[in-house]
């Protein structure tokens, strides 16, 4: 999967258009980074990277580039 389709998965997650982020972007910058789009994202790792992803994971994320990682990992 490319850097781009992953965060193309965060910002569906997030519910922001293709080609809003970068990953450098900070997450807390964007309002649309809530409780929402982290349900979102754990259903989205789930269901498309086989992977679990905790609360805890989540807290740890502060870019795009963080989640792109969290995602290779």
């Amino acid at each position: 999967m490319s850097e781009a389709e992953k965060i193309g998965l965060l910002e569906e997650a997030m519910d922001l258009e293709p080609g809003t982020l970068k990953p450098e972007d900070v997450l807390a910058d964007f309002d649309e980074w809530d409780s929402i789009a982290a349900l979102s994202l754990i259903a989205i790792f789930d269901s498309n990277l086989g992977k679990t992803l905790s609360g805890d994971d989540i807290k740890k994320f502060v870019t795009v580039k963080d989640v792109i990682d969290f995602m290779e990992a």
